[in-house]
């Protein structure tokens, strides 16, 4: 410890002379001290304002902090089309949400439709980043206090899978990867990963459970399987909260027509069949290519589960609800019912108005017969149930915003 007293035999060098040698200040000397004084100013604001300028400082904001009573959840893929409805969701139920995206398949345009509607201080923020570059990865991590991750981001076609399986792989395993270490190392407890029914593959027996054997035939279905099991192994070993959504075939949109589907032109070929069956109706391309038709089903075409995008949204919100710490819960998210390639193109035509023209061509590979779930758990364990499930209505409804948003959110 320092020693500020003053021994006795220490001298005083200012001490009170007697009233007839009295001591003046010295005037250069003093304007010296004012000079100094005022440069050690003017360099400690300079110093203030080059940190602030500099890319490393961050001033302390509400997403740099935790904050009772707020849960404040990261949405990776939040600019997509799964993403930005829940998103939506949660800001709604006055949750705080940092959107992730690289807009490679997310729409900006869905980012500015949130924006307008939540735009106080503290609600949402969107950072524009890559989940494949570690180094920004964990500058989010570090500047922000999230509470919990909600993990969107992957491509996620079937077939560009197959032609591009490295893509997959990178995008969705490795990627998986990198947000799973930097929770890890900033204390993020609570992880929602969305999967899919692709990592079963083709069963040999329906309806789909939780413990159906996971056999996936496409990389898309086996890169979430390898990332399911990374997740998987890393919860031996750890607290997190962890619940796996394996979802099945998405449709619908908003049901007040704020946000909808708008994959990206290149990507049409490639897109969900909801998509297809739009873009034909409005005139874009001639007509819809239905990929197989001799399949062992009813009527010879693929046979799938289709979920409304709002109850999907709605078993994240109620996943994130139930989420406990050393604990894993895995659920099938979907109707219970399979539908027919040929019942959902005829049910499009009917939700549109449209007689689309429709051209049957060879299986496309990776494909399997038929898919749909047994929600029995998700419904006893988490109370939720699939509440949209008039396919010809839910399609009615995305058919109205993809009718108002011809060019997708550029016609916004």
């Amino acid at each position: 410890m320092l020693n500020f007293a003053r021994g006795r035999s220490q001298a005083r060098p200012n001490r009170s002379m007697p009233i007839a040698v009295m001591e003046y200040a010295d005037p250069k000397r003093k304007s010296n001290m004012f000079g100094k004084l005022l440069m050690a100013a003017a360099l400690t604001a300079l110093c203030i304002i080059m940190l602030k300028l500099s890319p490393s400082f961050s001033t302390p904001t509400h997403f740099s902090r935790h904050e009772k009573g707020v849960t404040h959840v990261l949405v990776t893929g939040g600019a997509g089309y799964i993403g930005s409805h829940a998103a939506l969701r949660l800001l709604k139920e006055s949750y705080r949400v940092t959107i992730v995206d690289n807009l490679s398949r997310g729409n900006i345009g869905a980012v500015k439709v949130l924006q307008e509607l939540f735009p106080e201080p503290g609600r949402l923020q969107f950072i524009y980043a890559d989940l494949g570059d570690p180094n920004a990865v964990d500058k989010i991590f570090s500047e922000n206090a999230f509470d919990a991750v909600i993990h969107f981001a992957a491509v996620a076609y079937v077939g560009e899978s197959t032609t591009d399986p490295l893509k997959y792989y990178h995008n969705i395993t490795s990627n998986t990867l990198m947000v799973l270490k930097s929770m890890a190392a900033h204390g993020v407890g609570t992880l929602i990963y969305s999967s899919t029914c692709a990592t079963y593959g083709e069963p040999e027996k329906m309806p789909i459970t939780e413990e159906t054997p996971q056999v996936a035939i496409n990389p898309y279905g086996k890169a979430k399987k390898m990332a399911e099991d990374m997740i998987l192994d890393f919860s031996k070993n750890s607290d997190m909260a962890i619940m796996i959504l394996r979802y099945f075939n998405v449709i619908g949109s908003d049901p007040e027509g704020r946000l909808g589907e708008a994959p990206r032109p290149e990507l049409r070929e490639q897109g969900r069949i909801s998509g297809a069956c739009f873009d034909a109706a409005r005139g874009i391309i001639p007509g819809i290519k239905v990929k197989g038709t001799d399949y062992k089903t009813h009527d010879g075409t693929c046979i799938r589960d289709y979920i409304d995008v709002t109850d999907l949204v709605d078993a994240h919100v109620k996943a994130l609800q139930h989420a406990k710490p050393h604990n894993v819960g895995i659920y099938n998210v979907g109707t219970g019912k399979g539908r027919s390639v040929k019942e959902f193109v005829e049910a499009c035509k009917k939700a549109t108005g449209v007689d689309i023209k429709v051209e049957y061509l060879p299986r496309r590979p990776g494909d399997y017969a038929e898919v749909f779930s047994d929600p029995t758990k998700i419904r006893r364990e988490l109370n939720w149930t699939a509440r949209f499930t008039d396919l010809q209505e839910s399609l009615g409804i995305a058919w109205r915003w993809q009718k108002a948003h011809r060019n997708g959110y550029s016609s916004s």
